[in-house]
């Protein structure tokens, strides 16, 4: 895996803008911030976030992936006005789950999810070396 990181440009914090990666793919989509029983974890969009990422990183080691094999994350939520001023809250969740790995990222707001109570949903694309 290499990140894409052109001379002269300042490193994003948080993400990365561009990775390559040989290897075989993993995909997971439609995420969201539930429990095995589909239960919710929480309204608040933070706790969500965290379920979420817990689900990808379960549903990636289905397949022998782990959380440094993601090379791109899409991160979907309803309510980016809530997302953004969590950011430090957020930090060490993503830590505590993907550790220092950062991928590229794209974060986009969506009116609402196919789950009416789903503040947050991730899809992830993983490659695992042969």
């Amino acid at each position: 895996m290499k990140i894409l990181q052109p001379e002269g440009w300042r490193r994003p914090k948080g993400y990365a803008n561009g990775i390559s990666a040989k290897g075989r793919m993993v995909f997971t989509a439609g995420v969201i911030g539930w429990d095995e029983n589909e239960m919710i974890a929480s309204h608040r969009i933070d706790k969500q976030f965290e379920q979420a990422l817990k689900n990808v990183v379960a549903i990636l080691a289905e397949d022998g992936a782990k959380p440094e094999h993601v090379v791109r994350m899409t991160i979907y939520v309803t309510s980016i006005q809530e997302y953004v001023p969590l950011r430090d809250e957020l930090a060490p969740i993503w830590k505590g789950i993907m550790g220092d790995h950062y991928p590229a990222i794209a974060l986009v707001e969506v009116v609402r999810l196919l789950e009416r109570a789903a503040k947050v949903e991730i899809e992830a694309t993983a490659v695992v070396e042969e």
